[in-house]
């Protein structure tokens, strides 16, 4: 579990741990708050061909399954609809998932890396979140503080965003004056 103010590098974060773990399947993002509720299901699950109305006759893979072998990221965790919280509860306890309108469970290989900038503990307090699914997704937490409070990071991150953006618009390298640091460091 992933905790921090928005913006920090959480999803960066999450993404090294997959790169760095040497995992073989893909990093699947998902933001839990940008999701349509209604929507939810079908795009965590996936479903089977006629599932319901609208569906596509051949049926769609959920975002659990595309990260088989990889790790899937659960950005905003504490946005996830409550009435979801039990069936991925389901998926971290069995290691299996079954689509919409599916009767067979497939077993599944993901690494589940979760991110909020809530307090979890608070939104159980209020009902809004699952105790038991905390649990299951707070095995190893990592604050990770904001820029301001790690300001040697801003050389850098600054010089490889620079070096990136030249690179993708086949410019050379530029270096950044010492007095734009100062001013980044100087700002809050």
């Amino acid at each position: 579990l992933l905790r921090g103010e928005s913006s920090t590098g959480k999803e960066l974060f999450a993404k090294a741990i997959h790169y760095e773990s040497g995992r073989k399947g893909k990093f699947i993002p998902i933001n839990c708050s940008s999701i349509p509720r209604d929507l939810f299901e079908s795009e965590m699950f996936g479903y089977e061909a006629g599932a319901f109305t609208g569906a596509k006759n051949s049926g769609k893979i959920g975002k659990i399954e595309e990260a088989e072998g990889g790790t899937l990221f659960l950005d905003e965790i504490g946005d996830m609809p409550m009435e979801l919280q039990p069936k991925l509860l389901r998926i971290l306890e069995d290691g299996e998932v079954t689509r919409i309108g599916g009767n067979r469970p497939k077993k599944i290989d993901v690494r589940i890396v979760s991110a909020t900038n809530k307090d979890i503990r608070e939104l159980i307090e209020e009902n809004k979140f699952r105790k038991d699914l905390y649990y299951r997704l707070d095995v190893f937490q990592v604050n990770i503080p904001p820029l301001r409070e790690r300001k040697g990071d801003i050389v850098p991150l600054a010089n490889n965003f620079l070096q990136q953006f030249c690179m993708e618009q086949g410019i050379s390298i530029i270096e950044i004056p010492r007095e734009i640091f100062d001013i980044f460091d100087a700002y809050s």
